[in-house]
């Protein structure tokens, strides 16, 4: 289909008239723009079909009842600083997990609410649930993977399920459908974490970007490069952690306690990915844009720590993006009858939407694709007020 595409594409080259382009410089500067946009949207169509298309394509393997035995004990792991509304809500659901062994490890991270008073009540009558107290932190290492540090080495458990106080397991099988990918092999399980809906263009924008973040990732862990994960459901074996040395090189990177430890130890032979409706875990997503763009930059500026040819995986992906939607404009405005350019676009659309669409099936998730489109050209802001502020920014705190 892609190839084909290109054969389309040059034919209809070789049969446009470029005295329609009505720039002073003349055809020169058309051809130069006109071919960086298909050069771009060539790009954007290749990671679609053979980057990004593994969770689409991905075969589910149907549920197979297993022995409690062959399952292995699982320490949930929360990091919590002042999360007494949230943790209220989310222990109760862990508890009634359907699973045979398991802990609850909560570090109260310098908490000021009632999180301490709360979490002392919860273990009169709660023996899974265990806690670390954190008074001060060192000035060495970023405050929450300090926490996760002391969680670590505190849990009980082998396997560790890494999530956050305001998040809701969608089943109570999550924990079993997480814990039961780890072999003698799996050092490292990835699992997806998308957004809660509300209402507002907010709300839609953030639960896009983390679904096509979330098929990105999880593809390239399916084809065997993985490359970054989501601490909001995330699973790793405490042994690994300790031989890796944790959080050895970039301790004081605010940020990165997750898809850094992943994309440095992360390899096609030790990590699995786990997808399903059963799988998902959902978390409260911002609810104002500058409490969301402070977030994802932090999220973005860890990117620049990435292993080079994931930064420049990722780069392409991102200037191609840029690229195409930029030169699809200025051509819109320019030509008087742009329909390769248009027929390009729309191609291109059409392909991202198929393997969304299919991602979302095998993901178990649901969203409106109705106004993608809108939102694929969004990005292109997302981008520059995110992604690139992020990069060259050289300290972004949590607040």
């Amino acid at each position: 289909m892609y190839f084909a595409f290109l054969q389309l594409t040059w034919n209809a080259l070789q049969l446009s008239d470029l005295e329609h382009f009505n720039f002073s410089e003349g055809p020169v500067l058309y051809t130069v723009i006109l071919y960086i946009f298909l050069l771009s949207l060539f790009l954007q169509i290749f990671y679609y079909l053979f980057s990004f298309s593994g969770v689409a394509f991905s075969k589910v393997a149907k549920n197979k009842a297993q022995d409690a035995a062959e399952l292995p004990a699982v320490t949930v792991l929360i990091s919590a600083y002042n999360e007494y509304e949230n943790l209220k809500k989310l222990l109760p659901i862990l508890f009634q997990q359907d699973y045979p062994e398991f802990e609850v490890m909560v570090v109260n991270d310098r908490s000021t609410d009632e999180t301490a008073d709360y979490l002392k009540a919860e273990k009169l009558h709660e023996p899974r649930l265990k806690t670390v107290t954190i008074e001060t932190t060192p000035e060495h290492i970023n405050n929450k993977k300090y926490a996760l540090n002391l969680g670590i080495k505190t849990a009980k458990n082998d396997v560790l399920l890494l999530t956050d106080a305001d998040c809701r397991p969608a089943s109570n099988v999550w924990i079993k459908e997480m814990a039961k990918k780890f072999d003698e092999k799996t050092q490292l399980v990835l699992g997806y974490s998308p957004y809660q809906r509300k209402k507002g263009v907010l709300n839609v924008f953030i639960r896009y970007e983390t679904l096509l973040t979330a098929i990105q990732y999880l593809s390239s862990a399916i084809s065997g490069s993985p490359y970054m994960g989501v601490g909001r459901n995330l699973a790793y074996r405490k042994s690994f952690f300790m031989e890796m040395k944790g959080f050895k090189g970039h301790s004081k990177v605010t940020g990165g306690d997750d898809d850094l430890f992943v994309n440095q130890h992360a390899t096609k032979k030790n990590t699995k990915v786990s997808i399903g409706a059963e799988s998902i875990i959902r978390s409260v997503p911002k609810s104002s844009w500058k409490t969301y763009i402070h977030q994802k930059r932090r999220h973005l500026s860890v990117g620049k720590f990435y292993k080079p040819g994931d930064k420049i995986k990722l780069t392409f992906f991102t200037l191609s993006h840029l690229l195409m939607w930029i030169t699809f404009v200025v051509l819109i405005l320019v030509l008087k009858e742009p329909y390769v350019v248009l027929g390009g676009l729309i191609f291109k659309l059409a392909i991202q939407y198929l393997i969304i669409s299919l991602s979302l099936k095998k993901l178990g998730d649901k969203f409106k694709l109705i106004w993608l489109p809108v939102l694929d050209f969004c990005f292109i802001f997302y981008y520059l007020f995110s992604g690139f502020t992020a990069f060259f920014s050289k300290n972004i705190k949590w607040s």
